[in-house]
């Protein structure tokens, strides 16, 4: 008899402490009593100041989603995103370019579409510039604007830092090579170029359409230029008529954790289309 009961207490001790281990194990798949994701932790993003700004609005409405997770979002270039997420330092690096031959290990996921537009002092009269004087004022064979029929005045220009996707995408449409650049004035992040150019009568540089826009509607003085004719507009983005595109990007390392993958695919739902046209930048298609 006592036999018999020591076996019905170890089957409901079994049963019981079964059931509470599944609760454990749910709770920690990420699922609470309704059933519904519940998400929990902390992730690290790093890379692209093009893409940081929007990367923080998009944690910001996952993290009121879901309370309990923490995202710390941090710029410094595409370079040191991609770099982060190798040595994982970072969860996600943010990428404004598409990843080269050598980066075949990371795994893209893109979240926005942008282009790159020159832009110069509004006080600049000058209204388009070619190809071929891009290339010749970015190497120092033209340095005055009266030699593109404007008053006599010193060009300044205004160049990206090694690392920055901006640059890339600059270099790669004009066929320039970067030891050919005779630069001014080194700039980082796109608020930096748009702010030296706004600051200087002379100036030329190159940015974000997103950030350009932005920054015009806020009032600071620049122009935004046409690349092979096509005016820099969003809508001109969207409709990929702008020749000077560039994907914007997370990238991850095959191994990404499922809170990051959650993150990831909540980025590139029609949840956040809204902070995306906010940004001046075109959702990337689905």
């Amino acid at each position: 008899m006592n036999f018999r009961l020591d076996l019905l207490f170890a089957a409901v001790a079994l049963i019981f402490f079964s059931g509470c281990e599944w609760d454990s194990v749910a709770h920690e798949a990420g699922y609470n009593s309704s059933g519904e994701t519940e998400w929990s932790g902390k992730l690290a993003l790093t890379g692209s100041s093009t893409i940081a700004p929007l990367a923080s609005e998009f944690a910001r409405r996952f993290e009121q989603l879901h309370p309990n997770v923490r995202i710390d979002v941090q710029s410094g270039g595409s370079g040191k995103g991609i770099a982060d997420v190798r040595m994982g330092i970072a969860d996600i690096g943010m990428a404004s370019c598409r990843l080269k031959d050598g980066e075949a290990d990371l795994v893209v996921h893109q979240v926005a579409v942008d282009g790159v537009c020159l832009i110069v002092n509004k006080s600049n009269l000058v209204r388009e510039i070619s190809a071929e004087q891009v290339v010749a004022i970015y190497t120092d064979h033209v340095n005055s604007w009266k030699s593109l029929g404007q008053p006599d005045l010193p060009i300044t220009v205004v160049h990206k830092a090694e690392g920055r996707a901006t640059l890339e995408v600059f270099l790669d449409h004009f066929k320039l090579n970067n030891p050919a650049i005779k630069a001014d004035v080194i700039v980082g992040d796109n608020e930096h170029g748009v702010k030296t150019v706004a600051g200087s009568a002379g100036a030329i540089g190159y940015v974000s359409i997103g950030t350009a826009v932005a920054d015009t509607e806020a009032g600071e003085p620049i122009r935004l230029l046409p690349v092979g004719g096509v005016d820099a507009t969003t809508e001109n983005v969207a409709s990929g008529d702008f020749p000077m595109s560039r994907p914007l990007n997370f990238v991850t390392t095959q191994a990404v954790g499922p809170l990051a993958m959650a993150f990831i695919e909540f980025c590139q739902s029609g949840e956040v289309d809204d902070l995306i046209a906010s940004q001046y930048f075109v959702p990337a298609s689905r």
